[in-house]
């Protein structure tokens, strides 16, 4: 799989995937009612697919906790009603098992498309993802070395993001190394170094793995959770956690559209109209590696989403980022949520991360043929 991985992103890079990032002429009035109509779509599919997630679940269940009982629960809460709700145990499913997940989902959703469409536009290349660069890898090993130590309550619970971000930090940093060949980090030898990078990484999960079985049944299924992905057991306190990094990073990645366009027409192109290359580079880097080990720290490595998003939502509205970007996270809180969903209700509550990877890899051996087809046919 590495191998044709290598190939597959080093092949279509060199077909000129930098057209993809470009953005096109056109008429800006009618994209920009394009991309009004499509984000309020989202909205209302974003909305929809929670309420789907909050709802169903076991067929006992089901039958008392109703959409409308979900938006009761969801009612007396926010507005502040302190009264005893009518179902008790409906309110303890909804507000504190059912709806902190499908809210967990759309954060983490939204988190892995924005840093999948960041890189795919830094290192111009449509397979490019927070794995790519091996940003996942060393956040969830890092991640994962707290959880075995006992030590996820230090810091006032945020000692797994800090090591997650040290740990995906020190993963982009070696890749950085690795890819700085003539006073430059081209995307090109980028990717090489990320892939390689990433499999060392990778390469220590058996170890982890190993070390949990002796560590106790409770850090062993945290150790799977963080190494497979898992919406489960998540609370309001720890999203609460998750929420400043996550909007803070958000923000300055969005901030970044303009930039990302300037970037999209070719780094020599973007010098010239004088963007520093690398200095955006190590920053967009930087900010990326914050939102996926905010992720990775939470509910552990889920791949393809960020992979995924982007390209649906460039489909959608196009490769201009500043519309770009706010699709792709609604796309991907939304892929995350029905990934949840059908491994709630369908599929014994399997970890999420699975079932992104089941539907992700046939769209990558999609591209993956994609690419090749034209080698084929001019040879």
């Amino acid at each position: 799989m590495l191998p044709i991985y290598i190939h597959t992103m080093l092949h279509t890079l060199n077909r000129g995937a930098t057209d993809n990032f470009k953005t096109p002429p056109g008429d800006p009035v009618a994209a920009a009612r394009r991309f009004q109509i499509v984000i309020t779509a989202m909205i209302l599919v974003l909305l929809l697919a929670m309420l789907l997630d909050v709802w169903t679940g076991q067929a006992d269940v089901e039958k008392t906790v109703t959409p409308a009982v979900v938006l009761q629960v969801i009612w007396h809460h926010v507005s502040g009603n302190r009264e005893h709700f009518q179902i008790p145990y409906a309110d303890s499913i909804v507000w504190q098992i059912r709806l902190p997940r499908a809210v967990a989902a759309t954060i983490v959703g939204a988190l892995l498309a924005l840093v999948g469409t960041a890189f795919q536009c830094l290192l111009m290349n449509p397979l490019a993802d927070p794995y790519t660069v091996g940003v996942a890898s060393g956040a969830g090993l890092r991640s994962v070395t707290v959880i075995l130590l006992g030590g996820a309550s230090l810091l006032s619970g945020y000692a797994q993001p800090v090591a997650a971000f040290v740990g995906g930090l020190l993963a982009v940093a070696t890749v950085y190394k690795l890819a700085y060949v003539g006073g430059r980090a081209s995307p090109h030898t980028f990717l090489l170094a990320g892939t390689v990078v990433g499999a060392f990484f990778w390469s220590m999960i058996p170890l982890s793995i190993m070390m949990s079985s002796q560590a106790g049944e409770n850090r062993e299924i945290r150790v799977m959770s963080a190494l497979f992905g898992s919406l489960a057991g998540i609370g309001w306190h720890r999203l609460y956690l998750m929420l400043i990094p996550a909007v803070l990073g958000s923000l300055i990645l969005i901030r970044y559209s303009h930039e990302m366009d300037i970037m999209a027409t070719g780094e020599e192109m973007a010098a010239h109209l004088g963007v520093n290359t690398a200095n955006f580079m190590r920053r967009t880097l930087a900010i990326g590696t914050l939102l996926t080990a905010t992720a990775v720290a939470f509910v552990g490595i889920i791949a393809f989403v960020g992979f995924v998003g982007p390209h649906i939502a460039r489909r959608l509205v196009g490769p201009r980022h500043s519309y770009l970007m706010p699709v792709s996270a609604l796309v991907g809180a939304v892929l995350l949520i029905m990934a949840d969903w059908l491994a709630r209700v369908f599929l014994n509550d399997l970890q999420v991360g699975v079932v992104t990877a089941f539907f992700g890899i046939p769209l990558y051996a999609a591209l993956f043929r994609k690419s090749i087809l034209p080698q084929s046919s001019g040879s």
